[in-house]
């Protein structure tokens, strides 16, 4: 983690920058808060996100709920007076118990969307006709769909066409996608997974 704290603009903010955070997992932004020299001293000392606050000072997050955030990376703005910190999180981020600050935000990127329809899908009772939701309540369809979007690929890849290989895998990924969650997995599941091999390696 490098950070190069001369570089920040402190005095634009009254001696504090703001920090936005962003879990390495899901993409979410947790929370915005302030911190100071200090604050970003004691992050890069203890690889753990430490803030400051006009009422408690300087403070480390998850220091008496367990809910601390461990650092991947800390990044300055273009005008050095905002830090955009990569964390991974344990527990909840929100005082009141939520996820994140911002738990009725939209999802923060397109796949996390699409997983987001395939799950409500998945929860309707009114069995629409949607093609998600017939490959969800057709197991021989929705691994047949699977099988052609995998060879689809394939011969994209082996043709070198890089527009369909685009395309084919976006086909992929979302038959993928549907057949997890036909499984009771989700893409947060997945992430979790990768992140845990993504650390390990």
């Amino acid at each position: 983690m490098t950070l190069n704290l001369d570089a920040l603009d402190f005095a634009k903010g009254n001696g504090t920058v703001t920090v936005v955070t962003q879990d390495i997992v899901s993409g979410q932004v947790l929370m915005v808060a302030a911190a100071d020299r200090d604050a970003l001293e004691e992050t890069v000392r203890t690889g753990e996100m430490h803030y400051r606050s006009r009422t408690r000072g300087l403070w480390r997050k998850g220091a008496t709920s367990g809910h601390v955030q461990a650092v991947v990376s800390l990044t300055a703005d273009c005008d050095g007076d905002a830090v955009l910190a990569l964390v991974r999180q344990r527990g909840v981020a929100c005082h009141t118990g939520g996820a994140s600050c911002f738990d009725d935000a939209p999802p923060s990127d397109i796949l996390s969307a699409l997983d987001d329809v395939i799950a409500q899908r998945a929860a309707e009772t009114n069995k629409s006709t949607s093609y998600t939701r017939r490959l969800l309540d057709n197991r021989n369809l929705r691994l047949k769909k699977l099988g052609e979007e995998c060879s689809e690929l394939v011969v994209a890849l082996a043709d070198r066409d890089r527009e369909r290989v685009a395309e084919e895998a976006a086909d992929l990924i979302y038959h993928a996608l549907v057949g997890l969650r036909a499984e009771g997995v989700s893409l947060a599941d997945v992430r979790t997974v990768l992140d845990q091999r993504f650390v390990r390696d």
